[in-house]
Parts: structure tokens; sequence; C-alpha cells
């Protein structure tokens, strides 16, 4: 994390609201999440949104937590043409056939008990991760399971932010 502002960072907090809410969105799908991490620019530091980022994750309803999590896709199954979801879902696209069976059984199973994807942040972990990891949640009660994908959604926001504040101008998502 940065002490100083980068590009990116400056470009958020100099971009008119349309601008960076559009940017903010692209980070997380919670329109509470992204009205508050907005009203407070200009951000000093990366790590001043951050720590702005963990606050309005931590004041999010069951209903904005559900609006974030609609923005992910399911593990094994990255977006279309979304760079950002194919980057983060990278340890799936070398998994087998019988383990991307595996997951794609295990998420409907998931998301038929919770109601929603099956989230974890997954950067960084192989599909064995993610699948063992969806093992051992699908046993937890919702009120669980809904604390876990808070700090999980908290995990992704803060490596997207970090990414966006890095960003120089023209660079790829």
């Amino acid at each position: 994390m940065s002490s100083s502002s980068t590009p990116g960072l400056s470009r958020l907090n100099d971009a008119d609201d349309d601008a960076a809410s559009s940017a903010l969105h692209e980070v997380c799908a919670s329109r509470a999440w992204g009205s508050k991490i907005l009203a407070q620019r200009p951000y000093a530091t990366t790590d001043a949104l951050l720590d702005a980022s963990d606050a309005a994750m931590a004041e999010l309803t069951a209903g904005d937590l559900a609006e974030a999590m609609a923005g992910h896709p399911p593990i094994g199954r990255p977006k279309p043409g979304d760079p950002t979801s194919s980057r983060e879902q990278s340890g799936m696209a070398g998994a087998s056939d019988a383990l991307k069976a595996e997951m794609l059984e295990l998420n409907l199973a998931y998301q038929e008990k919770f109601g929603h994807v099956f989230l974890i942040c997954a950067t960084g972990r192989t599909g064995e991760q993610m699948r063992d990891a969806v093992r051992n949640r699908i046993d937890n009660s919702p009120e669980q399971e809904r604390e876990i994908v808070r700090g999980e959604l908290g995990k992704i926001n803060r490596i997207r932010l970090t990414r966006l504040t890095e960003r120089a101008e023209g660079d790829a998502a």
C-alpha cells in the first residue's frame, strides 16, 4: 500500500462524481458502498481509501451485500471478456475437467442453500483451495456465511482498489 498519492488515486480524487462512481462500481457493485467511498473523497493516501472501504463494508446491510455479490460470477465461470474476473479466478484456469465439474456442482449446491454465488477472494488460490473452501463453508448458517462473505468482499475490494490507485492513465484493468 502507498503512503503517498498515486496516479490512479489522483484520478479517482479528481474525477467528476459520475466517472468516480463508475470506477468504484467496477470495484464493488454495492451502491451503498460506492456512495460512502465517493462521499469521502479526496483521499490523501491509498491506505486512507482502503480504510474507508473497510469501514463502508462493515456497515453494509444484508441487501447491500446481496447487491455486491450480484456483481461476481461463480467460481470457475469468469465473466466472458472481463479481464478482472479472469485474472482473479486464474487458479481455476488450469483445473482438470473433473475439478471444474465438481466446482460447478458445489457452486450450485451452495447457491441453492444460500441464494447467492459462493464468494471467495480467489486471487492467489488454486482450484483445489477454492473447492475445499466451498466444501467447508456449505455447512455454515446463513448468518455465519454472510459475515464470511463480508470479509471476502472486503479483501476483493482492497485488491481492486489497490490496482485502481496504482494504474497509470491508459493502463488496462
